[in-house]
């Protein structure tokens, strides 16, 4: 599947997408979901019909078996997923977490993993970066990798990784040297592509952590994990720039996911507002009820916009790609959150009955003010970045 210069060619091939996805989607109603929150299970079934249709290969090349479009294309896919009543993170890591190998990744390394990825014999869903004293100041990050021969060896400690147990492939995040400037602290980090599928559980353990949502997500404990020298992605200690890479890919197919989630809250709470009938008629004709979700309805459609063009630029390698991807992440979250509550209330109390599904998709989109990026870090950054304030972090 290829992408032509003109409009009608992007729209046509943006409208196959959506449905790739949604003949994927259809299969996976909010009661299968709805069984998997509260078995606190896995969404597997799901997961191996998206890679089955190659739903997580949109951005790989097509020479190594996968579609060869953008992070455009990608944003559609999660979208979809997150407004048919699931959750794009169960696939989303493969999208952008690959997209760094893609970029950033020596030949050798693509032919031999990239094609793996796409044909589905192994799975990448897990980008291991947080660090239990780190968090968002990933400079200070302390795994480190060192080189003995033909191998590398980790050692240290990485929190909130989701889906690591799983998934075949794990990029992992490790300073091998350190900073030669200390006004860029990011230098001397490398980044990692681990096939832990056989790894023995002493140099590699890891510790589910309970949530308030059915997210799996864990504690790794990295002792002397001795890894191939070809598992490195492109130059060692520069790795800190791949990152960002990647990190903005994320921000804009979380913002879509942010989008779906806003999206479903819409459709729940508007056919709510118009069945449910109190006093004599349909609650939604009381402007105390229409108005919060008429002005969430307002708002996504601008945080949409800013997806749209946050896609676009970093598809084109635009400079101001990044700003645009942290604006349309921080608008996407924002709106949909206000959304989520709108629904919660406009359901009153049958929104905390689980047979609804508002509980549910509530407690999942609650992330997305926490994570990839909060919003005090995104306000921190186009204040300093963009619009030329003093640092404050």
């Amino acid at each position: 599947m290829t992408v032509e210069n003109s409009t009608e060619a992007t729209t046509a091939t943006l409208d196959d997408v959506l449905q790739a996805a949604k003949a994927v989607t259809s299969r996976f109603n909010n009661d299968y979901y709805r069984e998997v929150d509260e078995k606190e299970a896995f969404p597997e079934e799901f997961a191996k019909a998206a890679e089955t249709a190659g739903l997580h290969s949109v951005m790989i090349p097509e020479e190594y078996g996968g579609w060869g479009l953008g992070v455009t294309e990608a944003s559609v896919i999660t979208e979809e997923i997150n407004r048919s009543g699931g959750a794009g993170a169960a696939i989303h890591a493969a999208m952008f977490a690959m997209g760094i190998v893609v970029n950033h990744g020596s030949e050798e390394l693509k032919k031999k993993w990239l094609p793996q990825i796409t044909s589905g014999d192994v799975r990448l869903t897990t980008f291991a970066l947080t660090e239990p004293n780190a968090g968002t100041d990933t400079s200070k990050l302390a795994t480190t990798a060192r080189r003995d021969g033909d191998e590398w060896v980790l050692n240290g400690q990485k929190v909130f990784i989701s889906r690591a147990a799983y998934t075949d492939l794990m990029v992992i995040m490790a300073r091998t040297s350190p900073s030669p400037d200390p006004k860029k602290p990011g230098l001397g980090i490398s980044c990692f592509l681990i096939d832990i599928r056989d790894v023995d559980p002493a140099r590699l353990a890891m510790k589910k952590i309970p949530l308030m949502f059915n997210h799996h997500t864990y504690e790794l404990f990295i002792d002397d994990l001795r890894v191939p020298a070809d598992s490195l992605i492109g130059e060692e200690g520069v790795g800190f720039k791949y990152l960002f890479d990647g990190l903005n890919a994320e921000r804009i197919v979380i913002a879509a996911e942010c989008i779906g989630d806003g999206k479903w809250f819409i459709e729940r709470a508007v056919k709510y507002a118009n069945e449910r009938v109190l006093f004599g008629k349909p609650i939604g004709a009381n402007q105390a009820i229409q108005h919060p979700i008429a002005n969430g309805y307002a708002h996504l459609e601008a945080a949409d916009a800013m997806r749209w063009k946050a896609a676009a630029a970093y598809d084109a390698g635009a400079d101001n790609a990044p700003a645009l991807a942290n604006i349309a992440k921080y608008l996407a979250s924002e709106a949909s959150w206000a959304l989520a509550q709108t629904c919660m209330q406009t359901y009153g109390g049958y929104g905390l009955a689980r047979e609804y599904d508002i509980e549910r998709k509530f407690r999942d989109n609650r992330v997305f003010q926490v994570a990839p990026v909060s919003p005090n870090m995104v306000l921190n950054y186009l204040s300093h970045k963009v619009l030329g304030m003093p640092k404050s972090y």
